[in-house]
């Protein structure tokens, strides 16, 4: 269930400033000896870890990051300003590399962590730092130091924000298929998905979750039957629960009513963390039902579940109902994610 994300990035930290050799001249004060300023220190590159990104792959398009180099010194004993530092937000959960060694330079895990990635270079001393009783007039001044400069490999290992439930063949794969870029197997047989598959949704160029397709649930899940015990241990790590549901089973004896009581029985079954979890209906392959008559049989299904929670009627083949069910998610995840920063 872990995603991995993973992106290369260029960090340039700023130059030092330079000092400066310049020489008080006043009216009446002809020698008034040394008073060039320092530079000013180059900024750092951080990165921090933020809630507000939970993905790398804005980096693929802004992979160089600069921090500002330091002002140089000037007359009167003016020091230059220091260099503004470069915040870099990062998703929590990511791992810091150096590409060239593979050194781990460190871990975000807590959200507002900062981590030291390249430092900022020294200022350079003006004239006025020379000057002694043998050096009434010194010329002597030093340049600021050069600021670091590394690539960085960043690794994400981030759980899935959403995760797919629902019997084999219900069209969990065509639907991260049909939402993200992510290309797990699809067939017209069941158990096509032998490990869990993630993809990126972004719902606009700001937005985005993670969404998972998970192995189907089958009878015994809970006790480890199939390939249960292997996700949904990591599905209760998850924020929202969507439980498709194939509304014209083909071949099967069970209905749409029946599979999703026996897929509620497991969770039940696996601890109330789940069973209690926010979970969304979602009616798929509509394609498959007449226009005249979609609604009523929908309508059908929910009146005999007793279902109290967000029901959506999609289908992943033609992708009808899909943006809709997108941009829901993505305001419920953003309501859980404001209320845990405000909590914290």
């Amino acid at each position: 269930m872990k995603f991995v994300d993973e992106a290369e990035i260029r960090v340039e930290a700023g130059d030092g400033g330079n000092g400066i050799a310049t020489f008080r001249r006043e009216k009446y004060i002809p020698e008034g000896g040394p008073d060039g300023g320092d530079g000013g220190d180059g900024g750092c590159v951080y990165l921090v870890a933020t809630a507000n990104v939970n993905t790398l792959v804005d980096f693929r398009y802004h992979s160089v990051h600069r921090a500002q180099r330091g002002q140089n010194g000037m007359g009167r004993n003016c020091t230059g300003r220091k260099g503004a530092d470069s915040l870099v937000s990062v998703p929590c959960g990511t791992l810091v590399y150096a590409a060239d060694t593979g050194e781990k330079i460190g871990d975000l895990t807590k959200l507002g962590e900062r981590l030291l990635v390249a430092k900022g270079g020294f200022h350079g001393l003006g004239n006025t730092r020379f000057k002694s009783s043998v050096n009434r007039v010194p010329m002597q001044f030093s340049k600021g130091s050069l600021g670091e400069q590394r690539n960085l490999r960043l690794e994400l290992m981030l759980i899935a924000d959403v995760g797919l439930l629902g019997l084999p063949n219900a069209g969990k794969s065509s639907l991260i298929r049909a939402v993200s870029s992510a290309k797990p197997k699809v067939a017209d047989y069941p158990f096509t998905t032998l490990h869990p598959n993630l993809g990126v949704v972004r719902v606009d160029d700001l937005r985005s979750f993670v969404l998972a397709d998970i192995p189907g649930v089958i009878e015994g899940a809970a006790e480890g039957a199939g390939l249960g015990l292997q996700f949904l241990k990591h599905l209760s790590r998850t924020g929202l629960l969507l439980h498709l549901v194939d509304i014209e089973p083909y071949e099967s004896s069970e209905t749409p009513v029946e599979s999703v009581r026996k897929i509620s029985h497991e969770l039940e079954k696996w601890g109330d963390d789940l069973a209690n979890k926010p979970r969304w209906l979602v009616l798929n392959k509509t394609d498959l039902v007449l226009d005249e008559e979609l609604d009523a049989h929908c309508a059908a299904i929910v009146q005999e579940l007793d279902w109290q929670g967000p029901v959506f009627q999609i289908s992943a083949l033609d992708k009808t109902g899909l943006r809709a069910l997108m941009f829901a998610i993505m305001e419920a995840l953003s309501s859980q994610r404001a209320t845990t920063h405000e909590s914290e």
